[in-house]
């Protein structure tokens, strides 16, 4: 943990958020009138979650799922969307 006045923070701000992204300072508490008025500390890197096969095993994809294919193919591509009623 480093302190460091709002003067010094301001004139040094690059090399103070660069002591916290190298990991050589956790903390830098920012004073004023030499009371604390700010802790400057990295935001935590958010839990990576895993995006593809993140449904794995929990629903069975029926076997004619496919079946459609060209049928929905042949209204997408050569006639209306909806036929008539």
């Amino acid at each position: 943990m480093i302190e460091v006045s709002i003067p010094e923070a301001e004139a040094g701000l690059s090399g103070l958020l660069q002591l916290l992204e190298t990991k050589k300072e956790d903390v830098i508490i920012v004073t004023r009138n030499g009371r604390t008025a700010v802790k400057i500390t990295l935001i935590p890197e958010p839990a990576g979650s895993k995006r593809i096969g993140a449904a794995e095993g929990r629903f069975a994809v029926p076997d004619d799922f496919d079946a459609g294919n060209k049928e929905i193919a042949a209204m997408l591509m050569n006639g209306p969307l909806l036929p008539d009623s």
